[in-house]
C-alpha cells in the first residue's frame, strides 16, 4: 500500500498543534503572591506573603486569568458581581448573584470569564505567614477550603456589608506602615473574615434546607441501590469519596450538610444504613453472619460483626435471636 505524498507532513502539523495545546493546558504553579501578580500584570503587593486585590482598584481581565493555574497560598475571593462565570478543575459554573469561594494551597484553578466590572475583592494569604500563630493550625479546620466553587457562599445584603468591612479593614491595614503589630493586627481580621464566613455558612445550610434534604434523600437512594443491587458484594463498602462523585459535590461539603441536617458525618451515616440493612437481611432471611457480611462489602465477617455490635450492642447472633 503506498501512503500519500504529504501524509508525513500532515503527522507532524498534527503533532506539532497538539504539543502547543498540551503546553497551554500544563498547569502553571505559582510559588508566592509577587510571582503571580507579576505574571498577571498586577502591582506588586505591599507585603510579599499577603495581598488585597479591591476590584474596585486593579483590573481582573479575563485575559489574565486565561492559563490555567496553581497558587500556593490561601485565597479568600468574594465576588458581588451578577454574571461572573468560573472555572475549576475542568468544570465551569456561574454565579448569578456573585458569592464568596476560598481555595487552599494547591487548588488548581482557571479563571474568570465575565463582560462585566467585577465588584469585590481576592485576598491572597501565604501559609508562611501565619507560622507561629494559632490561625496556621486553625485553617485547616475551617471546612470550606475544600468545597468546589459551585458550593460557594452566597451572602443576604446585611452579610455582605459585614464582609466588605472587614476585606476593607484588611485593605486599609496593608497600607499602613509596617510596625511590630501590624502582623498580629492581619492575622486577627483575617481570622475574624473566616469566623463570619463560618457562620454564614451554617446560616447557609439551615435556609437551604429543603435542598438538603433533597440531596440527603437522594444520598439515601443512592445507598439502598448500592447495598439492594449487589454492588457491595462486588466493590466492597461505600466510600465517602464515590458518594461525592455521585451527588456531584465534595466529600468535605457533603459531610458538613449532613452534619447540618442530622448530626452525622458521611462515614457514620454509611453505617447507619449498613445498620439498618443488615437488621432488615438478619430477621428477613436465614444466611449465615458471613455471607451477609460479604453482601454488605466486608472482606472479613469478624469486621462486620464488630460494627453491628457497637452499634447496637448485640452481635448479629444475638440480633437475630431477639427478634425472634
Amino acid at each position: 500500500m503506498t501512503l500519500p505524498v504529504d501524509i508525513f507532513g500532515d503527522i507532524y502539523r498534527h503533532y506539532f498543534l497538539w504539543n502547543i495545546m498540551e503546553q497551554r493546558n500544563k498547569l502553571r504553579v505559582f510559588q508566592s503572591i509577587t510571582e503571580m501578580q507579576r505574571e498577571f500584570g498586577l502591582p506588586q503587593p505591599l507585603h510579599p506573603l499577603i495581598s488585597m486585590l479591591d476590584y474596585s482598584k486593579v483590573e481582573i481581565t479575563r485575559e489574565m486569568l486565561s492559563m490555567p493555574f496553581v497558587m500556593n497560598m490561601y485565597n479568600i475571593t468574594y465576588n458581588e458581581s451578577a454574571g461572573c462565570r468560573m472555572k475549576y478543575g475542568q468544570t465551569t459554573y456561574d454565579f448569578q448573584e456573585g458569592g464568596m469561594f476560598f481555595t487552599s494551597p494547591g487548588q488548581p484553578l482557571t479563571g474568570v470569564e465575565t463582560a462585566e466590572a467585577s465588584s469585590g475583592f481576592t485576598l491572597l494569604v501565604h501559609p508562611d505567614f501565619l507560622r507561629n500563630y494559632t490561625l496556621d493550625t486553625k485553617i485547616k479546620t475551617y471546612g470550606f477550603f475544600e468545597y468546589s466553587v459551585n458550593e460557594s457562599l452566597h451572602l443576604s445584603g446585611k452579610e455582605k456589608a459585614i464582609i466588605n468591612a472587614i476585606g476593607k479593614n484588611i485593605g486599609d491595614e496593608l497600607e499602613v506602615a509596617i510596625d511590630d503589630i501590624s502582623q498580629d493586627v492581619l492575622i486577627s481580621l483575617i481570622e475574624l473574615l473566616l469566623n463570619y464566613s463560618q457562620r454564614y455558612y451554617k446560616r447557609q445550610f439551615i435556609t437551604r434546607k429543603p435542598i438538603n434534604n433533597a440531596l440527603l434523600e437522594n444520598l439515601d437512594k443512592i445507598l439502598d441501590t448500592y447495598f439492594n443491587d449487589k454492588t457491595a458484594l462486588m466493590q466492597g463498602l461505600p466510600t465517602v469519596q464515590f458518594l461525592a462523585e455521585k451527588l456531584n459535590i465534595s466529600p468535605k461539603y457533603l459531610g458538613d450538610v449532613l452534619r447540618a441536617l442530622t448530626g452525622h458525618n458521611t462515614q457514620q451515616h454509611i453505617h447507619i444504613k449498613l445498620i439498618e440493612k443488615a437488621k432488615e437481611i438478619l430477621t428477613t432471611s436465614n444466611l449465615t453472619v458471613g455471607e451477609i457480611a460479604f453482601q454488605l462489602g466486608f472482606e472479613h465477617p469478624q469486621s462486620f460483626s464488630k460494627l453491628f455490635k457497637l452499634k447496637t450492642n448485640l452481635s448479629p447472633l444475638e440480633f437475630r435471636a431477639s427478634f425472634n
